[in-house]
């Protein structure tokens, strides 16, 4: 997405789980902040990173087993079943695997060994409950987009008592807003020097998904279905508003497949998406201020 036009003027940028952050204030953060947003990421990365041989994820992989359950366990996991239920099975936790023989592994190997579909009853492999969670067979979970956006809500959370005023918290164009308004420009995802409309957000959060990022080799990106294990073709992009961005994010993925506009109504979720031919749809009463074309389709 295009950079916000924010009144917030204080921006702090850093790296970190693969993407780059941007963190407005319309005060500068000090370094006692800036310390607990570090520590809530790098907590956050050392349960739910696949890409971190010394992650609770990849130790599960390696050895199934029950353990206390972390603190996003359920409150994620319960979102996926959602999603999964919905998409008939295409989003699923358990497609970390998948993403590896595709090549987008820890090594970034970028290399294809074929399709690997997740493990479509999913639910029976992976357990838990406010306490514990159990996985009972070899698999890596990836928390993916949706573990994205619990990540901006905690920062946020982290942020929000400590800093008056506007805050937006933008890892990588998935974004979290207290106050505004903040317009957003909805980058064109095959040509990243245009958007295809505008949107204007309060108090709220706008994740997108697009295929060409994390992309490689033919056709290869990093939205799967879980069923085949390979990626869609059908969107190139999507965009959610929603109160928080581990909802916006959820959907922004769901909208990849059939039944992701009806999780989107039923959740009460704002959406844009773009097919790979060209085709702008979005949800009744959608804020969004798009350039409108001949190929724009209200659905």
């Amino acid at each position: 997405m295009s950079a916000p036009e924010s009144p917030a003027h204080a921006t702090w940028c850093f790296d970190a789980i693969g993407t780059s952050w941007e963190i407005e204030t319309t005060e500068a953060l000090g370094p006692g902040i800036r310390a607990r947003v570090t520590e809530c990421i790098a907590q956050f990365d050392r349960v739910w990173s696949r890409f971190r041989e010394d992650s609770l994820v990849t130790s599960l992989a390696r050895d199934p087993r029950e353990v206390g359950a972390p603190a996003d366990a359920a409150e994620m996991l319960d979102a996926f079943v959602a999603l999964s239920a919905a998409t008939a099975g295409a989003v699923n936790p358990l497609v970390g695997r998948s993403l590896e023989s595709l090549g987008y592994d820890a090594a970034y190997s970028l290399v294809d060994r074929g399709a690997a579909p997740a493990p479509l009853e999913w639910v029976d492999q992976l357990t838990w409950t406010g306490e514990r969670m159990r996985l009972t067979a070899p698999a890596l979970i990836d928390v993916g987009a949706l573990g994205k956006g619990r990540l901006v809500d905690l920062v946020l959370a982290v942020l929000s008592p400590a800093v008056p005023g506007d805050i937006v918290v933008d890892a990588g164009g998935d974004m979290a807003l207290r106050g505004g308004p903040v317009r957003i420009g909805l980058e064109h995802p095959y040509d990243a020097r245009r958007a295809i409309g505008v949107w204007e957000v309060t108090d709220a959060a706008l994740c997108a998904s697009a295929t060409n990022r994390r992309a490689w080799g033919d056709g290869l990106h990093h939205v799967l279905d879980a069923r085949t294990g390979r990626p869609v073709t059908t969107y190139a992009a999507t965009w959610a508003v929603a109160a928080t961005a581990m909802r916006a994010d959820a959907i922004a993925t769901a909208l990849f497949f059939d039944g992701g506009v009806e999780l989107a109504h039923g959740w009460g979720v704002e959406w844009v998406r773009m097919t790979t031919d060209g085709r702008v749809e979005w949800s009744p009463g959608c804020a969004a201020d798009l350039f409108t074309g001949p190929d724009i389709v209200d659905v």
